[in-house]
Formats: C-alpha cells, sequence, structure tokens
C-alpha cells in the first residue's frame, strides 16, 4: 500500500536492490511494498556472510541471492528478477591476496558460473558486474576490462540483459561502455548503466539503458527527456550503514509523489516501470 493507503494505478518496479541475509532482508522489501511497490530486480553484492576467494564460493554467493528471491516471493507475493555476478570491487581485494593472474581467472570463472545460472533460469541477468568506481593501478584496471568483456559477450550470447557498475557515467565513459558491448556481440538496449545519472537521451547515453539513481530531483530530470530509463535505489541493506544508498521505499514514494503532483503519467509510469524492465530484462 502506498503511505495513502491506495495502491497506485500502474506498477512500481525497482531496477536495482539488494538484500542481506545479516540485514533486513524481507523486511526492507515488505517496506518496498507497503510504499507501494510491485517488483524489483534483486543484484547479489559481496555478502557479510561469505568471504569470497573461489569460483565455488561465488557460485555460493549467487545461490544466496536466489535463495533470498525466493523467501521475498513467498513471503510477499512481490514480483522478484534476479541479477548474479562478481562484483568488480572484489578483483582488487583478490589480487591483493592471490596475484592479480590468479584473481582475474577467478572472476573470469564467477563470470560464467553467473552465465550459467541464467542459462539455466536461475536468474534473469548478469549484474553487478564492470570495474572499480574507485581508482586503481593500470593492471587491474586492463583486467578490470578484460573482465567485463567477457561479461558482456555472455550476456551477448545467452540474450540477457548486463547490468554494468562503473565509474561515474559521464558522456564519454556511455561511449566507450556502449563500444566495448557492440564488440562483445552484447545488445545496447539490454546494457544497463546502473547507478546512472538522469541521461535518456539516446545520443548523450550510445544506447545504454540508463539505471537512474533517484536522489533528490533525478527522476524529474530524467523525465524532462523522455522514457527511456528505469529508476533504483541501490539499497544495500547493510545494518552498519542504514537506508543506504537510498531507502527500500524511496522509489515508490518518488514515484507516488510526481503521479499525484501531475509531473508524471499514468502512460508514462507504465512505461517506466512496466514496460522498459520487460523490453530490458525479459520479465
Amino acid at each position: 500500500m502506498s503511505p495513502e493507503g491506495r495502491r497506485p494505478p500502474f506498477p512500481v518496479f525497482d531496477a536495482h536492490m539488494h538484500l542481506d541475509p545479516e540485514g533486513r532482508n524481507v523486511e526492507a522489501a515488505r517496506e518496498f511494498q507497503k510504499a507501494g511497490g510491485t517488483g524489483l530486480m534483486l543484484v547479489s553484492k559481496p555478502y557479510q556472510s561469505i568471504t569470497v576467494s573461489s569460483v565455488e564460493d561465488f557460485i555460493r554467493n549467487f545461490a544466496q541471492t536466489v535463495r533470498l528471491a525466493e523467501d521475498v516471493r513467498n513471503q510477499t507475493g512481490l514480483q522478484v528478477m534476479v541479477a548474479v555476478g562478481p562484483h568488480p570491487a572484489e578483483l582488487p581485494r583478490l589480487a591483493g591476496e592471490l596475484g592479480i593472474e590468479e584473481a582475474k581467472g577467478i572472476m573470469m570463472g564467477a563470470m560464467r558460473a553467473a552465465g550459467k545460472m541464467v542459462a539455466d533460469g536461475n536468474a534473469q541477468a548478469l549484474g553487478e558486474i564492470g570495474r572499480p568506481h574507485f581508482p586503481v593501478d593500470a593492471a587491474l584496471w586492463e583486467a578490470s576490462n578484460e573482465i567485463l568483456a567477457a561479461g558482456l559477450g555472455i550476456a551477448g550470447e545467452l540474450d540477457c540483459a548486463a547490468i554494468l557498475h562503473t565509474e561515474s557515467a559521464t558522456v564519454e565513459v556511455f561511449a566507450e561502455l556502449a563500444a566495448m558491448a557492440k564488440k562483445a556481440g552484447q545488445t545496447l538496449g539490454r546494457t544497463v548503466k546502473h547507478f546512472s545519472p538522469p541521461v535518456v537521451r539516446e545520443e548523450d547515453n550510445h544506447g545504454l539503458f540508463p539505471s537512474v539513481l533517484v536522489g533528490k530531483g533525478a527522476f524529474e530530470k530524467a523525465l524532462s527527456q523522455g522514457t527511456r530509463f528505469m529508476v533504483e535505489t541501490d539499497y544495500i541493506d547493510d545494518n552498519r550503514r542504514p537506508g543506504a544508498v537510498l531507502g527500500p521505499a524511496t522509489v515508490p514514494r518518488r514515484t507516488l509523489d510526481l503521479f499525484s503532483r501531475g509531473v508524471l503519467t499514468e502512460e508514462q509510469a507504465f512505461k517506466i516501470h512496466q514496460d522498459n524492465p520487460e523490453k530490458v530484462f525479459g520479465k
């Protein structure tokens, strides 16, 4: 239910949310639902309870995401899609422990394992994959790009979405990522820039699909450029950082606020929250 006690007359989809067995877990999903949410993309992350040092550890990590999704579906009735993949921030840590070549091999193996989960129907997308959002040395940057290219190639073969975690997306970064996706055979419209600024026009994002972080004013700015985008909170469900990045109720609350003020039409809401996720994620 929305805060007004009414269900919105359209779906409300959060395109990027994390849950953690050590966090609020299903309770956070219930908060999303109570605010008016109807569906979400649950994305794997480095879990507090799993230290990853092998491909097998990554597989346990991905299986945890699938279990969390099942719990949310069973206990809330929400529509939950799943994305699995080796988080790019794991590479620098693994390289520090094992050396860069062994770390790269583990990340590549994890990417193939994630692709198998998509092929088997246990997940719908690869993600979040990419490269670190913080400075790293040239060798780590090159290895990260190789791993990302491999992931994009797997997504292209599977015809599934790839959800990208990278540095802040400028027009130049969008162009570079789009070129990588094309070279790997991945569909641009299924290459999702997670944590995207409100850059909606294809001439600006080079055909990648923006998943806009709905910080203050971002939804409105994106909407002023069109409806070719999704919205997300990147909620991380870490009790050490309550409400980070944005709280689980943020997407439905912002959506319903814009709708109630006449900024967002019902037709636009269906496009952003239903048509676009269906087209990108194949739900």
